[in-house]
């Protein structure tokens, strides 16, 4: 089980793009639990996050600076290579000297590098499921996977619906295992 969050940050990485690879060439267009995505949105929307991340984290780039370079469709004729390079390029940013002690300039205000690669380990876990449900793949994740993800989440779960990103957080039922309270906690019925 991965221990380092560069650990957990790899591995999540890793779960995404094995799903990646699963897609078959006529199940990009398919429906996704992210009810305005498709699989290719879905794939598009990780890939465009791992993308800010040599910019924001390496460069010291502010959003505004960033401007729309990430938006439309990023994975052209071959959606497994650009999820691929996005996710090398990401990790390897996170992984440099010094890079997750930096203050990252995100969207709403100064992060440290770790909890900005915290939130996208996490995001990238239970997009791996959105992605593994739309494609009818196994969408079990693995169990430190999502133990780290509910750590990352719970702080701020009841501010995610707001922010109009995710659904309205589901009751959990009694006795339910892991996957299904991160699940839950991010408005998705698992």
């Amino acid at each position: 089980m991965p221990e380092t969050l560069l650990e957990q940050h790899a591995a999540a990485l890793r779960l995404f793009g094995e799903r990646v690879r699963t897609v078959a060439a006529d199940q990009w267009g398919a429906p996704t639990p992210c009810t305005e995505w498709t699989v290719r949105d879905l794939v598009n929307h990780v890939t465009g996050e791992q993308l800010w991340v040599p910019p924001l984290v390496t460069d010291g780039s502010t959003v505004a600076e960033v401007g729309d370079r990430f938006a439309g469709d990023l994975l052209g004729e071959d959606p497994v290579a650009a999820w691929e390079q996005a996710a090398q390029a990401a990790h390897a940013a996170f992984a440099a000297p010094g890079a997750l002690e930096r203050t990252v300039q995100l969207s709403y205000g100064p992060t440290k590098g770790a909890a900005y690669c915290s939130e996208l380990t996490a995001d990238c876990v239970v997009h791996a499921w959105d992605l593994s449900r739309g494609i009818g793949a196994d969408d079990r994740l693995p169990d430190g996977l999502v133990e780290f993800s509910i750590k990352e989440v719970m702080p701020y779960a009841d501010g995610l619906a707001a922010s109009g990103m995710y659904a309205e957080p589901l009751e959990v039922p009694p006795g339910a295992d892991a996957q299904t309270r991160l699940l839950a906690l991010l408005g998705r019925k698992g």
